[in-house]
């Protein structure tokens, strides 16, 4: 996905004259090295604040600034600049993130950002995606450049075999009866794993907020229970599923990154088994439904 999204943005960087980019010392510095669009990579280096500050600033100067670094640095670092410089002023940026929840799970906990959209989705007008393939990166990040809304798109080292439409909307993948799995992002093919050969529905979207609630009302509507599979923090899309649902007496269950700390290294792969986002773990959880 980060590699897409280099492609992407040395494409637009020389093809489309309002697209910017704006780092702190992580992505790619050089991306428009040697052409007429070096001026529009803007590396602040380590000064994440005032990355938010710049991409502001570009916005008012008319022009559409990509924002890219790792989750806990774009996010968290610099939420109180995104808050007032962006969205109290009502300016336009795209941020996109790498790390996800745990991919730099060799980093340390500096590096791991599981609360990233419960957070942007406190503010208003944002529209915030967890994309599962590159292909859905591709997509995003170009729909993204012709606009001027705020965006977030978290990239991820995990990702599906194969892609969806970027429209914003659930999509069902695999009919069934019973329980509907809503999976989100690169969550999707390990819920086809832990799903395989019983019956279970299973549905996509890579846009969580806002979330398809129509979508999700009209697709649940034969269901007795929703699991919603989430790769970020457990609970975060549980306030619109439960507009989307209430009254239905649909049972609901949400799936994704337990808010207590894994207090060690190791993989990716090791950190999904641990919050039980691997296939045997997301099964488990599945059958206490049943």
């Amino acid at each position: 996905m980060r590699a897409r999204f280099s492609t992407v943005m040395s494409d637009l960087l020389a093809t489309d004259d309002r697209a910017t980019l704006v780092l702190a010392d992580i992505g790619p510095l050089d991306l428009a090295a040697g052409t007429p669009a070096a001026d529009r990579v803007v590396n602040v280096g380590i000064r994440e604040q005032a990355m938010i500050g710049v991409a502001a600033g570009l916005a008012l100067a008319g022009l559409r600034p990509f924002v890219h670094t790792y989750a806990p640095f774009l996010v968290e670092r610099p939420f109180e600049q995104i808050k007032l410089d962006l969205s109290h002023q009502d300016l336009g940026a795209v941020l996109v993130s790498i790390g996800a929840s745990y991919d730099a799970a060799a980093a340390g906990r500096t590096h791991q950002c599981p609360g990233d959209i419960a957070l942007l989705s406190t503010l208003p007008g944002w529209r915030l995606h967890a994309p599962g393939h590159p292909d859905e990166v591709e997509a995003l990040v170009r729909n993204a450049a012709t606009t001027d809304d705020r965006q977030y798109i978290r990239l991820s080292t995990q990702a599906n075999r194969a892609a969806f439409p970027t429209d914003g909307r659930i999509h069902l993948v695999r009919e069934g009866a019973g329980t509907l799995v809503l999976a989100i992002g690169p969550l999707l093919d390990t819920a086809l794993e832990a799903t395989a050969g019983d019956g279970f529905a299973v549905a996509y979207t890579a846009t969580p907020v806002p979330l398809d609630r129509d979508g999700l009302r009209a697709l649940s509507s034969t269901f007795d229970r929703v699991a919603v599979l989430e790769p970020f923090l457990e609970g975060t899309t549980a306030a619109a599923v439960g507009a989307a649902l209430g009254g239905s007496g649909i049972l609901v269950e949400h799936i994704g990154v337990g808010v207590g700390e894994q207090r060690r290294y190791g993989t990716p792969a090791d950190h999904a088994r641990l919050h039980g986002l691997d296939a045997p773990g997301i099964r488990r959880r599945l059958d206490l439904l049943s």
